[in-house]
């Protein structure tokens, strides 16, 4: 019987794994120059954590189940809630600024498309303490930086940043009731996805009017964040969100990562915990799925039964990101073979012994060696190291070692005390 992989996961193959642990090396690195700890939590929890947050509706999207004792558990669809027990149950002890990030495995029960699957990995970096604006960009700044380091310049990529605060204003000042509010955001939410005729559609059905519907695409579609005050002169709640947009674009400039980023106030992102700054990370033709997304919830900490802190963070997911990679030619050729410093080979009768003894020293030595376990012709096993993708290869012989570059074809003597203590 042939039992296959479960339909939205993916089996991690060597080729895979190594593009795997390349994003993920990558994720930690930037995080660590940013003066992001790293953090972790259970890959499951109770599943009050999830609905708190996020409604009961939210329990239909999640792996769930009930433990030997009753409990009701569900498989983490994301880390940010346990980010908030974890912190909550520290609050006291812990110096502020709080700067924290996790790569974990994340299970949705989606129904898997391109770039949405119901396992993947997720990076997540946020920042709990700072009230200031200047917390926003800096979270910008480290996607931003990390899409630059891996290749991925502002013509691959885009960072569409909103304001939830802005939009909320404006529904509120075209007459939308509170109740109305969050099923109004939902739909917004969904207004770069869906074509004119369909958002009409969903605008009418949350309660919308045609003249809602018009100033509302009036104000998201304000081309900078230059033109916010005279685009909201007169509506109530607006300055203060337009001031911190136009304080974050001052600080993304300083960073230098400011020719990444738009004002695109379609954002509103659909999760209700979002309390000001939003955004996401697009591929600059819209081709894909957002590649990340996140924003400023400072109510979060609070809901789940701690204190009123301000916090705000980002998630980004492996899968649309490899796709993305893949697309651009951005992987690196070490990334897609596997690569071996030295391929040791016997280049005689009665020298294998020898090989093995060079092969342990090499290793003691933290130098990457490999060797065949096959007895055969060195021409053989020159090929085995090519195929290997071994950089150079180191022939065996009773009365000494030759090393020869398996890119130029040179070949030299050598010794090992040479090749141990190179630089």
């Amino acid at each position: 019987m042939s039992i296959p992989s479960v339909k939205g996961t993916r089996d991690f193959y060597p080729e895979q794994m190594r593009l795997r642990n390349w994003i993920v090396d990558a994720w930690r690195r930037v995080s660590l120059r940013h003066g992001f700890e790293e953090y972790d939590a259970p890959i499951f929890e109770y599943l009050d954590l999830f609905t708190v947050k996020s409604g009961e509706e939210i329990a239909e999207q999640l792996f769930r189940f009930t433990d030997r004792g009753g409990r009701q558990l569900a498989i983490r669809p994301e880390i940010t809630p346990s980010l908030a027990r974890m912190v909550n149950a520290k609050i006291a002890s812990l110096p502020r600024p709080i700067k924290w990030f996790s790569v974990p495995r994340l299970c949705r029960a989606e129904n898997p498309q391109r770039g949405r699957l119901r396992e993947f990995f997720q990076w997540n970096v946020d920042v709990i303490g700072p009230e200031d604006v200047l917390a926003d960009a800096e979270c910008i700044f480290v996607a931003a930086d990390f899409l630059r380091e891996l290749g991925l310049t502002p013509a691959d990529v885009t960072v569409r940043i909103g304001s939830r605060p802005l939009i909320t204003a404006a529904l509120a000042g075209s007459g939308v009731p509170a109740e109305r509010m969050d099923a109004a955001l939902a739909v917004l939410d969904k207004r770069p996805k869906v074509s004119d005729e369909e958002f009409d559609r969903l605008a009418a059905g949350a309660g919308l009017s045609a003249a809602q519907v018009a100033a509302l695409r009036g104000l998201q579609d304000c081309p900078a964040p230059e033109a916010l005050p005279a685009a909201t002169a007169g509506l109530r709640g607006a300055e203060t969100p337009v001031r911190r947009l136009g304080e974050l674009f001052g600080h993304l400039r300083r960073l230098g990562v400011a020719d990444y980023c738009v004002l695109d106030l379609r954002v509103v992102r659909g999760l209700a915990y979002y309390t000001g700054i939003v955004y996401e990370v697009f591929d600059a033709g819209s081709q894909l799925r957002a590649l990340a997304g996140g924003g400023r919830y400072d109510n979060l900490l609070e809901v789940l039964g701690g204190p009123a802190v301000p916090a705000t963070g980002f998630g980004m997911g492996d899968v649309v990101l490899g796709i993305l990679l893949e697309e651009k030619g951005k992987v690196p050729p070490h990334v897609r073979a596997q690569q071996v410093e030295f391929f040791v080979i016997d280049a005689e009768d009665g020298a294998f012994g020898k090989v093995v003894e060079v092969v342990g020293a090499l290793r003691a030595a933290g130098r990457g060696a490999e060797f065949s376990y096959v007895r055969r012709p060195v021409g053989k096993q020159l090929k085995e190291a090519n195929r290997r993708g071994a950089a150079k290869a180191l022939l065996v012989r009773a009365d000494g070692l030759s090393l020869k570059d398996l890119a130029t074809g040179e070949q030299a003597e050598t010794t090992l005390d040479r090749l141990l203590t190179r630089v």
